[in-house]
């Protein structure tokens, strides 16, 4: 059964308005795949690099599932992500792998000129430790 997601009554109009002399606004995932297959090969043959033949759209799929686990340590939302009922399936795309080193670069913060600083610079809150927020930010 495939995901459904609600969208806004001006989001429909404006999808219809693109649609133009076509059926539809997007391509079907086999012209989608074509499409993919083509360019993949064009930029293996580019670069000069056989092994970027063998990276499939599974494969896309496979390494934002781990990435999106290794970022947040939550495979619900992985699920939830990916589209599965059943974790179980979830499991077999998440490669539960582990990084070596600190991928994060971590500052704290005490005052609000601080906090607004790091903000600015892509950190993200993490957490407060006796009145110091901690921040983060990936290396």
């Amino acid at each position: 059964m495939p995901r459904q997601v609600k969208v806004s009554s001006k989001l429909i109009a404006m999808m219809q308005g693109m649609r133009g002399r076509r059926r539809t606004v997007f391509p079907s995932a086999k012209r989608i795949g074509s499409l993919y297959y083509v360019q993949r090969k064009r930029i293996a043959h580019k670069l000069n690099n056989p092994r970027l033949e063998s990276v499939s759209l599974h494969t896309l799929r496979h390494w934002h599932a781990t990435m999106l686990y290794h970022k947040t340590r939550d495979i619900l939302l992985v699920q939830k992500r990916l589209g599965h009922r059943n974790i179980q399936s979830t499991l077999l795309y998440t490669q539960l792998i582990t990084f070596e080193g600190d991928d994060f670069h971590s500052a704290t913060a005490e005052t609000v000129n601080d906090v607004k600083q790091l903000v600015e610079a892509g950190f993200e809150y993490v957490c407060d430790v006796e009145g110091v927020k901690v921040f983060r930010k990936w290396k």
